[in-house]
């Protein structure tokens, strides 16, 4: 925002340029943009009206790319006002544009993560408001078209997002070893539940699956090369529940509690992988899309199925799970002498549900026949990495299982094998 002209605070992008400018290619100044619903125009000709579809591929600079003309522009007294748009979002995208630049080449004991983490979430929950997607469902949730009240009401609940991904285990995937980049859409922060298929009422218009249900998945593409992943954790704990189900603890507007040592890195995402990703961010686009190459626009072309509930045998964007261990409850004690603790799921110790210990048992028995199934499918190298329990770079975090470990899970996926219906449910999901 530094930098601008009064005039131009009326340009109003809604994905930041500065974010697209992420996704170029080195050296390209353009992208190849692809509307999905090009207007069609009626012209007169000799023999009659004509209709012709304007083109759905252009060429374009991030200065052209999702961005409408007064789009946070409000009238007050007659008077065009875009503070929102100089003051609200300026700060936001500021912030957000460092913490991008922070999670992008995130390490471990990386400087400045606690800052970053808190302008990187910020930054996420209103992009996720601002396009026209989201103000969209705004204005479907406050049921009115003011644009000045539905902007308001973007301000009052910006962080409604926040809590629930607080809790999520994060992941940064890389790409670096596709030949596929990442794309972009004009609703960057995309949310994709493996039953919320895109003619479901889940995903109709300007709806998304909600992120409290257990298998939804949020992902944000930080770079061409860097998308970060989060997974409720609820669902990494037992991936054999309704997928529609209601994480424990869903309300949205509460504090929580973040450990960075969580963080996996280190996932290679395939060819195939990353034209999934792109697929889903395609479909569950609002109306645009842009990528660094113009084949990249249409990853259905080089993929084998676009069966919604296979990808990935149903687990695409699935975190390691042999990283992940029961518990989670988090104690902290101040210099002053008081104390605080939330449980695995940002429950308070007065509240219903901190200590639950059906809930434990069960997801300790579904995480670790998971965690056997996933070793069977990916073999003893883990997929991704997380620096806690006491890993650092002298001591770095464990990357595979001993061949006897190894054994031990594929003996327990034969046992799981012969659960009543259990192939059945993997060949209904495999590809």
């Amino acid at each position: 925002m530094a930098g601008k002209k009064a005039g131009q605070f009326r340009h109003n992008h809604y994905v930041p340029e500065w974010y697209q400018k992420r996704f170029l290619m080195p050296g390209e100044t353009r992208f190849h943009h692809l509307d999905l619903a090009p207007e069609k125009i009626t012209v007169a000709t000799a023999k009659g009206p004509k209709t012709y579809s304007r083109n759905e591929v252009h060429e374009w600079g991030p200065d052209m790319c999702f961005a409408e003309e007064d789009l946070y522009t409000t009238n007050w007294a007659g008077t065009a006002n875009t503070d929102i748009e100089q003051f609200f979002f300026g700060d936001i995208d500021d912030k957000g544009r460092k913490a991008a630049e922070l999670f992008s080449a995130f390490e471990y004991d990386h400087p400045g993560i606690n800052e970053g983490f808190h302008h990187l979430l910020r930054y996420m929950s209103v992009q996720k408001l601002r396009t026209p997607k989201g103000l969209a469902f705004l204005s479907a949730v406050a049921r009115t078209n003011n644009k000045a009240l539905n902007l308001l009401l973007l301000q009052r609940i910006q962080s409604m997002h926040c809590a629930i991904w607080t809790e999520c285990i994060w992941q940064i995937a890389d790409c670096s070893q596709s030949p596929t980049k990442l794309i972009i859409s004009d609703h960057p922060v995309t949310v994709y539940n493996r039953e919320c298929f895109p003619m479901s009422r889940y995903c109709s218009g300007s709806q998304d699956p909600d992120i409290r249900f257990v298998a939804t998945h949020t992902y944000f593409p930080l770079s061409l090369d860097k998308l970060l992943i989060f997974t409720n954790k609820s669902w990494l704990r037992d991936p054999y529940q309704n997928a529609l189900a209601v994480r424990p603890n869903p309300d949205l507007f509460r504090g929580a509690m973040f450990s960075w040592l969580d963080i996996q890195t280190g996932r290679k995402l395939t060819e195939d992988e990353v034209l999934k990703v792109n697929y889903i961010t395609k479909k569950r686009a609002y109306r645009y899309i842009a990528a660094g190459k113009r084949e990249w626009l249409y990853p259905e072309r080089r993929m084998k199925h676009d069966h919604w509930r296979k990808f990935g045998d149903g687990l695409l964007l699935m975190p390691e799970p042999r990283h992940h261990h029961m518990g989670g409850e988090i104690i902290i004690g101040y210099k002053d002498g008081s104390s605080d603790a939330f449980g695995p799921y940002g429950h308070k110790p007065w509240q219903k549900g901190y200590k639950d210990g059906n809930r434990e048992a069960r997801e300790s028995s579904s995480l670790e026949r998971f965690k056997a199934e996933w070793a069977a499918k990916h073999g003893p190298r883990y997929t991704a990495v997380d620096w806690g329990f006491g890993a650092s770079r002298d001591n770095p975090p464990r990357s595979s299982d001993s061949k006897d470990f190894h054994q031990h899970y594929l003996e327990e996926d034969a046992v799981n094998l012969k659960r009543p219906g259990e192939r059945a449910r993997r060949r209904r999901l495999k590809e």
